[in-house]
Formats: C-alpha cells, structure tokens, sequence
C-alpha cells in the first residue's frame, strides 16, 4: 500500500463492490459495499485490494482535484519507462499530494 498526504482536500472513499482495505493516518479497515472511510486534509492515507476479486469504490474529494489528476496518472503509468516515478511525484505535487514518509 502506498499511502499518500493530501494538503489540499478531503477524501470519503465509498465501497460500491468487493472489499478495499482503506488506511487513514494509524487506522485501518476492510471495508466492504455500503461502507465508507473519510480523509481529513493532511492525514496519512492510501489503499489496496489484497483480498480475492475486484473492488470498486466512489471516491469524492472536496474540493475536486478534478478527472484531469486520474488521466495524467493512467497517461505515465501507461507509457511505462524508467522515470515513472519521478514523473508520478511531479504529478502528484501539481495537484497537491505528497508521498508520506516511509
């Protein structure tokens, strides 16, 4: 799981399928359709999907970064290369997110 800061905005993530492990700053949780888990602006959060099956979640943030964030991240991860990374942190720091320290 990498777990990213957001300065900018709040985060609900909401479970429409499967099960999502969600973590917010030392609080983890499995969760499953209909529940939901709320990301402060600047709190630790991230998730993953280590269980059997696809999840799928509705995630709103306030304010919206907007659907540009989620194209510019599929565009690099798409091309694939050696500097996905680096280019990912560019990214992410353009629309206020930042890796949490490991």
């Amino acid at each position: 799981m990498n777990a990213t800061t957001s300065l900018t905005n709040t985060e609900c993530v909401y479970v429409l399928e499967g099960t999502l492990r969600y973590s917010v700053d030392e609080v983890t949780r499995d969760l499953c359709p209909g529940e939901w888990m709320r990301t402060p602006r600047g709190s630790v959060h991230g998730f993953s999907n280590p269980h059997e099956g696809k999840a799928r979640a509705l995630i709103v943030l306030s304010p919206d970064i907007g659907v540009q964030y989620f194209r510019d991240v599929a565009s690099i991860v798409n091309a694939g290369g050696t500097s996905v990374r680096t280019q990912l942190l560019g990214v992410m720091a353009h629309y206020g997110l930042f890796p949490a320290p490991s």
